[in-house]
């Protein structure tokens, strides 16, 4: 058999084989763990301090299958997860250069009865560092305390790989363990892919 002839059908059974794995039926999301990987940006929106702070920021979190769950009546399905991230951030417009952190949250999905589909929500927060110079208006020391909200959207990309998209704000001070404590009140969106375990 010619190599070209060959190289054509290995290509149609590639094709073939991936059109079927994303119509076979997808295991519900909610039932197993998943690792999450988002990369973004966030924008200064406080009133806090007089630098332009700008969050390159990325985040590496876990996911519990559902602790708490209901299912509609529609097949849909909304739950509880569990939610713990690694974030590190290169900042930008301001004293500091980096901060790195970790947080907490529950994990608030709506998922639609393929599973293909889900919206999900949270808000929590940890602690992290952050390198302070000691400048006016920057941050008064390396510890922090952060607490964020977020919410967006997954798409399933196969049974194990799903994309999203969130809108995030965030702040992070140190407490009030100096004066000033200007703190850094950050918004902007993260793009990213899920896999399952």
């Amino acid at each position: 058999m010619p190599r070209s002839l060959q190289m054509a059908l290995l290509g149609m059974a590639v094709a073939t084989g991936t059109g079927r794995a994303l119509d076979a039926p997808m295991p519900p999301p909610w039932q197993a763990q998943a690792w999450n990987l988002e990369s973004g940006v966030l924008w200064e929106v406080g009133t806090g301090t007089p630098f332009p702070y700008r969050l390159l920021q990325t985040q590496l979190s876990w996911r519990s299958a559902e602790f708490l769950g209901r299912e509609l009546g529609d097949g849909s399905r909304l739950s509880l997860r569990h939610r713990l991230t690694l974030l590190g951030a290169v900042v930008q417009n301001a004293p500091e250069a980096h901060y790195v952190a970790f947080s907490g949250s529950p994990s608030l999905e709506w998922t639609n009865r393929g599973g293909t589909r889900t919206l999900f929500a949270g808000a929590g927060g940890g602690f992290g560092f952050i390198d302070s110079r000691g400048i006016k208006g920057g941050q008064g020391q390396d510890f922090t305390l952060n607490w964020f909200a977020r919410g967006g959207m997954e798409q399933a990309l196969s049974t194990q790989v799903r994309l999203t998209a969130a809108v995030m704000f965030q702040h992070l001070s140190n407490g009030g363990q100096t004066k000033p404590n200007p703190g850094v009140d950050a918004l902007g969106f993260m793009l990213g892919v899920t896999w399952r375990r």
